[in-house]
């Protein structure tokens, strides 16, 4: 495993960290807290000291799990989780500083951990970042010592750039994968300047990237990649990077001739992310162990080439970029 450093709040992290939304086992299945436990323990024993989860997740469920394993093991975890998505209907009014410190204190609560190493604002609406008195009082509970660190998770570049006016915040992560790369341009040089730690969710494109799907997959009836793709429970661009699912295989097909000796193409695409030195961390999602190994063979394979890069990136150019670059 190598680390990187995770922006001003020093953290030195793993750069292929673990995202939980799906932790508890295969969309639409129940949560099941012994396989929770088994792959975060394998994800830790493999060298990842860095994990994120939210209070939503599994209705408070996987917030348990990770904080259960977090405790039970010797080493420095980071725990990052994040809050505001119970807000219901999920609009700038429901936003309220008092109504975010519950959230805290119940993930806190739900967690056993006496501290929050970071606590992210959950993609809320953009008008919230217009708001300074909702990121004060994050400063009175990082006095408080309920949290050490603020961040987002945000949808749109432009939220992002508005985020890291304010001084306190210390991270953002955002959806950044060979299919979604926007951010590459204005905010990663902001970002940079300010030292904010740059955390790259969706990284295989909600599984796309991986190449293991084609026309005739189906999805779980629970699952967003099955009701989510126009956009009809929540953000469009959370489920397969915003791309017309179609389009997306005919652009992972040439990857396919890109690469022909791969049959997995998830850790060519996140070896792709990790070739941006503005990058903190990866935050790939996994429903049992296998996925978590398979995230990790990132270190199994050759350094991509320059001319393999330039090649994955005029994939990019010709079939993804005049559809949505400029969308998020």
């Amino acid at each position: 495993m190598n680390y990187r450093r995770l922006g001003k709040t020093d953290f030195e992290i793993s750069e292929i960290s673990l995202g939980t939304w799906q932790v508890g086992g295969k969309w639409g299945s129940p949560f099941n807290d012994k396989t929770a436990d088994e792959l975060i323990n394998t994800a830790i024993d493999n060298g990842v000291n860095f994990i994120d989860t939210a209070d939503v997740y599994e209705n408070g469920l996987s917030e348990t799990a990770v904080g259960r394993v977090v405790r039970s093991r010797s080493e420095r975890i980071y725990f990052a989780t994040k809050c505001g998505r119970h807000i219901n209907p999920h609009v700038n009014e429901g936003y309220q500083p008092k109504v975010l410190q519950k959230f805290v204190e119940d993930s806190l609560r739900r967690t056993g951990l006496e501290t929050l190493d970071l606590i992210q604002l959950h993609c809320p609406p953009t008008e919230v970042f217009y708001r300074p008195e909702i990121f004060e009082m994050f400063d009175r509970l990082k006095e408080q010592g309920k949290i050490l660190n603020l961040g987002v998770s945000v949808e749109k570049v432009e939220e992002g750039l508005k985020a890291i006016e304010f001084p306190n915040v210390t991270t953002v992560q955002i959806i950044f994968n060979l299919f979604r790369q926007r951010p590459t341009e204005l905010f990663f040089k902001e970002a940079l300047k300010r030292d904010i730690g740059i955390i790259a969710r969706v990284p295989l494109a909600s599984g796309l990237l991986t190449g293991k799907f084609n026309a005739k997959t189906t999805f779980d009836t629970q699952d967003h990649r099955n009701f989510n793709r126009n956009g009809e429970a929540f953000d469009k661009g959370e489920t397969f990077s915003g791309i017309n699912y179609e389009l997306g295989l005919k652009a992972v097909e040439e990857l396919k001739v890109l690469f022909p000796e791969a049959t997995n193409l998830a850790p060519i695409a996140l070896q792709w992310i990790l070739s941006f030195d503005e990058v903190s961390c990866i935050i790939p999602g996994a429903s049992n162990e296998s996925h978590v190994l398979s995230n990790l063979s990132v270190y199994d394979l050759p350094k991509l080439t320059y001319e393999k890069i330039a090649a994955m990136n005029e994939i990019y150019e010709r079939y993804i970029k005049p559809e949505i670059h400029q969308l998020w």
